[in-house]
């Protein structure tokens, strides 16, 4: 035990994030929606929702549903894209203090470069990229679904943005997820983070029809965590970068569990929706906890060494 303030600073890729909590990608919009909510500028980083080349409305009829400790969301990529961004929402995002992450989305190769190109030249601290999407040109399988895609698409945004570093968000749909890590971190990736959505489904038995427009959706939630924590526990096995772990995390022990297995830093999703300060209160619960070891730094928390 020790009476020291702790220092929850860590450095990924080159950029210092205060403290290991960072909000995820699609729960926390472009940080403004949470205003007033929490204390924005205390989190680590805040990844922007997914951000796609040109504008898009995203998917129609329900978005989303809930299920036994967990969230099932089939939204679309929702959002201005990227210029708009640029312009519109990335000024005040930067206000508010956090490191900022931009989780680039696409559907082409070509549509993930032009996004990078963009993003190369805008005040954003790193890119998160999201290969979970699918690829039209491959007859809609996802990119991150196996390691040949996911390092042509990882490679391909590492030329258009040399200038930012490149943190890659993995799909536990994956079947060989470790093949892909690898594949990913040999062609460029500064970083992976892991897991995006598992993909679900739910029937209306009223109505006699999926929930869901698109059949399937991505479950998050406590629902997934234990599953997710063991991927994250088998990637650092497999991997030399850092790893950012998340996948159901709702309280600071949850996010413990994953800074004990290897992962550098965390990002709460879901669980943000139900109770906005979770955040804040992941981040005291982490220093308390490293008071009580008596350890000074992040570094020490993981149980791998």
């Amino acid at each position: 035990m020790t009476d020291r303030e702790p220092d929850l600073s860590v450095t990924i890729a080159g950029v210092t994030f205060r403290n290991p909590v960072i909000a995820a990608s699609g729960t926390f919009g472009y940080g403004r929606e949470y205003s007033g909510l929490l204390d924005i500028a205390g989190l680590g980083g805040i990844c922007t929702k997914g951000l796609t080349l040109n504008p898009r409305p995203g998917n129609t009829g329900m978005r989303l549903h809930e299920t036994p400790s967990g969230l099932m969301n089939s939204i679309g990529l929702e959002n201005p894209g990227i210029a708009a961004f640029i312009e519109k929402e990335l000024p005040n995002l930067r206000k508010l203090g956090p490191v900022v992450i931009a989780n680039l989305s696409g559907g082409t190769v070509e549509e993930y470069v032009r996004g990078a190109r963009l993003l190369a030249g805008a005040d954003v601290d790193m890119i998160e990229l999201n290969i979970s999407c699918p690829n039209v040109k491959a007859g809609g399988m996802a990119f991150g679904l196996e390691g040949k895609s996911a390092a042509e698409v990882t490679s391909q945004v590492c030329r258009a943005a040399p200038n930012k570093p490149l943190m890659v968000k993995l799909s536990p749909n994956a079947p060989d997820l470790a093949d892909v890590a690898r594949s990913c971190a040999a062609a460029g990736a500064d970083a992976l983070s892991l897991v995006n959505t598992f993909k679900s489904m739910a029937i209306d038995i009223q109505q006699r029809k999926p929930v869901f427009e698109n059949i399937s959706a991505g479950l998050s939630g406590p629902a997934i965590r234990p599953i997710a924590l063991r991927m994250v526990w088998e990637l650092c096995e497999s991997v030399k970068i850092p790893v950012v772990g998340m996948g159901g995390i709702a309280s600071p022990s949850d996010a413990l569990e994953f800074l004990l297995a290897g992962a550098w830093a965390v990002q709460a999703g879901s669980a943000t929706f139900a109770h906005p300060p979770l955040m804040n209160e992941i981040i005291a619960g982490i220093s308390d906890y490293m008071k009580e070891k008596g350890f000074a730094g992040t570094s020490q928390l993981s149980i791998r060494a």
